[in-house]
């Protein structure tokens, strides 16, 4: 059998034992054995991949220089490490996402046993293979937040990061909206505007870059998660806003103030209703064709 096929049959493992003592006998057999034990480290559970590669690199290079068959040899052997990396490096940073639509409430358990609950149209990416070292998550939208005890856990928005070690919170980021409300335990929030540290009943409120202080949080926990969307003071346009993303339409307004604040509710599961009670104490009139809502003075 010539040189290439006991080569080949080797990275295969699948050398008989006649085979095996030719393949011994190849006058690089040392080097091509030194590579075989850096593929047997790749496959271990823990390992720093930098300084892996780095060695299996410097190795190739400490080879005196071989006829162009044991380079074209090495050349495979260098390919089969780069895929290997490859396919490492694809399964250990990929993403879990996990998303809803509008007027959907979807409940997420992740790897710690810590718990989200994901409002209408937002979304949460983590990556779960390593999360046990690093308890990171990226949220867009509104989710309401379990944390199991353990390390630094931490929510991070477009506009903050909110980090905690175990508590019960809600984050609700849209656009230039941010809002951070603790129910439990104590919750660190920072953003280029602000840092604060809140307890139960705190909220932490960016609206268009500035920071709006706001009266302590009498409920145990968000009000959505009971089908029912709440205001304090809240600019009308985060009213309608949320309102689309909870029945899925098209709300249009004519000739009214979206800045001026209301103050109210309105639930989830009857339109109608929900309608009245986010005009009538506007004094607005309202109409439906299809999913397109308008809005206007009485």
């Amino acid at each position: 059998m010539n040189r290439e096929d006991l080569i080949q049959k080797w990275l295969d493992h699948n050398l008989n034992p006649t085979e095996l003592e030719a393949f011994k006998q190849l006058e690089d057999y040392p080097s091509l054995i030194k590579l075989d034990q850096d593929l047997i480290g790749f496959k271990a559970d823990s390992i720093n991949e930098d300084e892996a590669l780095e060695h299996v690199w410097s190795s190739i290079n400490s080879i005196k220089k071989k006829p162009n068959k044991l380079v074209a040899t090495l050349s495979k052997i260098a390919a089969i490490l780069v895929v290997c990396f490859g396919i490492y490096f694809y399964t250990t940073t990929l993403d879990t996402t996990s998303n809803t639509i509008a007027s959907q409430q979807k409940s997420i358990a992740l790897p710690d046993a810590s718990h989200v609950e994901l409002n209408a149209m937002s979304s949460i990416t983590f990556n779960e293979s390593n999360w046990d070292n690093n308890r990171n998550l990226t949220l867009n939208g509104e989710a309401f937040f379990k944390v199991a005890k353990g390390k630094k856990f931490d929510v991070e928005t477009s506009m903050g990061t909110v980090t905690v070690l175990g508590t019960q919170f809600n984050v609700k980021q849209r656009n230039d909206f941010f809002e951070v409300i603790c129910y439990e335990g104590k919750v660190g929030v920072t953003s280029e505007e602000k840092n604060m540290t809140l307890l139960p009943g705190d909220t932490f409120l960016i609206i268009d870059g500035k920071y709006i202080a706001t009266e302590k949080e009498n409920l145990k926990h968000p009000s959505w998660l009971d089908h029912k969307s709440t205001f304090k003071s809240m600019p009308y346009r985060e009213v309608i806003a949320e309102f689309e993303r909870q029945y899925n339409v098209t709300i249009e307004i004519d000739n009214i103030n979206d800045s001026q604040n209301f103050t109210g509710s309105f639930i989830h599961n009857d339109i109608e209703i929900a309608l009245k009670s986010i005009t009538l104490p506007l004094q607005l009139k309202y109409s439906k064709t299809d999913n397109i809502i308008r809005l206007k003075r009485e």
